[in-house]
């Protein structure tokens, strides 16, 4: 998903190739206020969404600008689709992120393999190491084509910690 001008557009596309590919996902970044109401209408059987912060700039009008806001709105998003029918895909390296989904994965009665996390190449791979060790599915992404640089920079800003979990991915420690 890009910025917020193309989330009505990519969801009918998604909505079109559905009808097709049934298994097709979606990310949906949880910073827009609009997500949680995205959210439970993607919350059926069988669809999967990828649950993101964001990591644009975003007007106030149209987003939670905030770290504590931005983190909140993550977790509603995430009750909502754990409570609901789809597959949740949490995209995070945030240690209390996972810990609230393994919470919530309890609570709504979901077995490991009902959920799967994802994370970037070379960020955190202490934590897919333990999550994958435990049983749980990992996805891990890997930026490629002419515009890796862009989107793995987004990446490293939209959580400041990240730099330093990839700097020392880098340095093998």
């Amino acid at each position: 998903m890009e910025d917020h001008t193309t989330v009505d557009s990519t969801l009918g596309i998604l909505c079109s190739l559905r009808e097709d590919f049934p298994s097709t996902g979606v990310a949906i970044q949880s910073y827009l206020f609009r997500s949680e109401a995205d959210c439970r209408d993607l919350s059926t059987s069988g669809s999967r969404v990828r649950l993101v912060k964001g990591a644009y700039r975003e007007p106030a009008s149209v987003a939670h600008q905030s770290k504590a806001e931005v983190d909140r709105a993550y977790v509603r998003c995430l009750r909502i689709l754990m409570a609901g029918k789809g597959y949740p895909m949490v995209a995070t390296h945030d240690d209390r992120l996972i810990a609230i989904t393994e919470l919530l994965a309890d609570r709504f009665s979901r077995s490991i393999g009902d959920y799967e996390y994802q994370m970037l190449y070379g960020i955190r791979t202490d934590k897919q190491e333990a999550l994958a060790g435990a049983g749980h599915t990992v996805r891990v992404y890997v930026p490629y084509g002419d515009d890796w640089y862009g989107y793995f920079m987004r990446r490293l800003a939209e959580r400041p910690a990240n730099v330093a979990f990839f700097l020392r991915a880098l340095g093998g420690k």
